[in-house]
């Protein structure tokens, strides 16, 4: 039996140079996808092994970003199909239904401070 020891402390900042991204996962790191899947300013959705649904993201720099791919306002599992944009500097999802946004770094809605979605740490390897 081997055992492999995973250093989680160091996280990249970027996944532009990458081959995977990963999504951490208990006390190791979940592979999602080739990093090559990811175009900037548009999502792809990605079904985990728990059945949530995860909407991935990579911006033009090449950070990453990761939240959950439900909709809170409507139900409906559409975030990795919404418009990526910012505002004041911060990154945001705007929800292709009812164009809600969704800080993609905190989770949280920009238009109702009473809502928020999940968010993944991110990493690329």
């Amino acid at each position: 039996m081997t055992t492999q020891i995973v250093e989680t402390a160091q996280i990249v900042e970027t996944a532009q140079d990458t081959r995977t991204i990963q999504l951490a996962d208990g006390d190791g790191w979940l592979t999602v996808c080739d990093r090559a899947l990811l175009t900037p300013g548009r999502g792809v959705a990605a079904l985990l092994p728990d059945g949530r649904q995860v909407a991935l993201f990579v911006d033009r720099a090449g950070r990453a970003y990761a939240i959950d791919n439900r909709d809170p306002f409507t139900g409906a599992y559409v975030l990795s199909r919404g418009l990526v944009g910012s505002a004041g500097g911060r990154p945001f999802v705007a929800s292709p239904l009812l164009k809600q946004r969704f800080d993609l770094e905190t989770g949280a809605c920009l238009d109702d401070d009473d809502v928020s979605v999940p968010v993944f740490p991110v990493r690329g390897d």
